[in-house]
């Protein structure tokens, strides 16, 4: 094999591994808290976040973690305040929760925009399994909510 070749093939196999090794991380807001304008409690105020809501996590500097909400907006928040557990947020004006994954199983209920619901399971076939804070669950379309 010639070594332009080889080259190649060995950068195609490294650039592939970084893709994987890049996967989108969400997490959970465990406690309202404070988005920051920069990596620091110095820094400017933004708002306070909800207790549950989820974000994409886009870069991680110390303590500090550099979040993407729902709506696309960067900030600042103490990586102390997020949670592994998985949250998903409704961004549909109204979405059904059904008994089962299909659009032809009964309604459980239904959740307006921005409802947080609790992730019970990974995505298959186009459709979740989430729990209501109420204590109610079933399967929403992944196509109506945020955070997977």
């Amino acid at each position: 094999m010639n070594l332009p070749l080889r080259t190649l093939i060995l950068a195609t196999g490294l650039l592939a591994g970084l893709n994987a090794a890049h996967a989108i991380e969400f997490r959970s807001v465990s406690k309202a808290s404070i988005l920051y304008e920069t990596p620091s409690e110095t820094g400017k105020r933004l708002f306070i976040i909800a207790t549950g809501t989820p974000v994409e996590v886009v870069v991680v500097v110390d303590k500090w973690v550099k979040v993407r909400d729902a709506g696309g907006t960067l900030n600042w928040i103490e990586g102390s305040a997020l949670s592994p557990r998985r949250t998903l947020l409704v961004s549909a004006d109204r979405a059904t929760v059904r008994q089962g994954p299909e659009a032809a199983a009964a309604p459980v209920f239904e959740a307006a925009r921005d409802t947080v619901l609790e992730l019970r399971s990974e995505p298959a076939s186009g459709w979740v399994q989430v729990g209501h804070q109420d204590g109610l669950s079933g399967y929403v379309r992944v196509t109506e909510v945020w955070g997977l």
